[in-house]
């Protein structure tokens, strides 16, 4: 297929920390931690075999890997590394931060329906209405959890999108941009809307628990494997055509409407009801930054498993939430990685050498 040219990014100036449940949180180093490059060793990761050896190595020895916090002496450059090996530690990433965050979803689920409803009331003409922010945030929101695992679903996407590492590196780097920009956002709103609190109305709507809309699953997500493999994707429109398109109807991140009462803005927290969606969206725009072959966003619809529709509109939310800055530099991406290489020594590695000593011990 012939390949599409990728468009420019405006430079990112936004620095990264792991994506947490709290914008100020980091999961595996404190958000104030330096970014420059460590002036130390940098060891070069052949594949999880060699993570393994340097874990047991580390186990025995005390020092290195286990215990070198991110962004000291050593880093670790995974770009020899199989790309499926990247795409199991990310993985195991994601999945320990969805897990995590998963546990205050009950709460999170009931606010998402009582705004849901807040704004079907202000369509009916109570007057208040879903902020723009919550409604880019909701659209990645799902009514259920995919059956489909993070791993299997980033080892399908590449197996019939293939791409470059960094593309899936990347992930990490714009979900906590994400998250940074958002809850900041959110916070400054609501310091807002208690300073200037809005009247209430006469009657005040009453609030009752509704079941999320989804869009639900495609039947293109029903294809055979061999169907992905040998679409050709002529029926796709234009990349271009289809921002222009979603662009003059989807939600825009502006000022508040002076007109309708604006609702209280929704939190961005990556759990296991928007992960597979901010994933998918995620690989489309990477892929057309950082590489200069892509696939079509049809194509990638039915890998993802959405309608074309849906991907096209998550996508432009995707570009809203992160500002349109794709943009991320060497420095970041390095940093990313030695810490992606410790968390999963750490959470991972560690815990499976443990269980036979253990299991060892135990029958001694």
């Amino acid at each position: 297929m012939a390949p599409h040219q990728q468009q420019p990014s405006p430079a990112s100036d936004v620095q990264p920390t792991l994506t947490t449940s709290s914008p100020n949180d980091s999961y595996l180093v404190d958000a104030t931690s330096p970014l420059e490059p460590p002036s130390g060793q940098t060891i070069q990761v052949r594949d999880l075999a060699h993570i393994q050896s340097l874990a047991r190595a580390d186990m025995i020895n005390g020092s290195g890997i286990l215990n070198d916090a991110p962004a000291q002496q050593v880093k670790y450059e995974i770009s020899g590394m199989p790309i499926g090996d990247i795409i199991e530690m990310v993985a195991a990433l994601l999945t320990k931060i969805t897990t995590t965050n998963d546990l205050q979803h009950d709460a999170l689920q009931r606010r998402v329906a009582h705004q849901q409803q807040a704004n079907q009331n202000g369509e009916a003409g109570s007057g208040t209405q879903m902020s723009p922010l919550s409604t880019s945030v909701l659209a990645f929101h799902g009514k259920n959890v995919p059956a489909i695992t993070i791993l299997s679903y980033l080892s399908r996407i590449h197996k019939y999108c293939p791409t470059t590492y960094e593309v899936f590196l990347s992930l990490l780097v714009y979900f906590d941009r994400m998250t940074e920009r958002v809850n900041e956002m959110v916070v400054k709103n609501e310091e807002q809307r208690q300073a200037h609190p809005e009247p209430a109305p006469a009657e005040a709507s009453k609030s009752i628990d509704v079941d999320m809309e989804d869009d639900g699953e495609s039947d293109e997500s029903a294809e055979t494997d061999s169907d992905l493999a040998d679409d050709d994707d002529d029926d796709d429109e234009t990349p271009s055509s289809a921002k222009r398109r979603d662009s003059e109807k989807g939600p825009i991140i502006t000022g508040a409407d002076p007109g309708p009462n604006i609702g209280p803005a929704t939190y961005f927290v990556v759990d296991s009801f928007n992960i597979h969606r901010l994933i998918i969206a995620g690989v489309t725009c990477a892929s057309k930054f950082f590489s200069d072959v892509f696939y079509t966003n049809s194509r990638y619809a039915k890998v993802g498993g959405l309608p074309l529709a849906e991907l096209n509109h998550l996508e432009l939310q995707f570009l809203l939430l992160n500002d349109f800055r794709l943009a991320v530099p060497v420095e970041d991406l390095e940093a990313y990685a030695t810490m992606l290489v410790e968390f999963y020594a750490r959470e991972v590695v560690v815990p499976q050498q443990s269980r036979p000593a253990a299991a060892a011990a135990d029958d001694a």
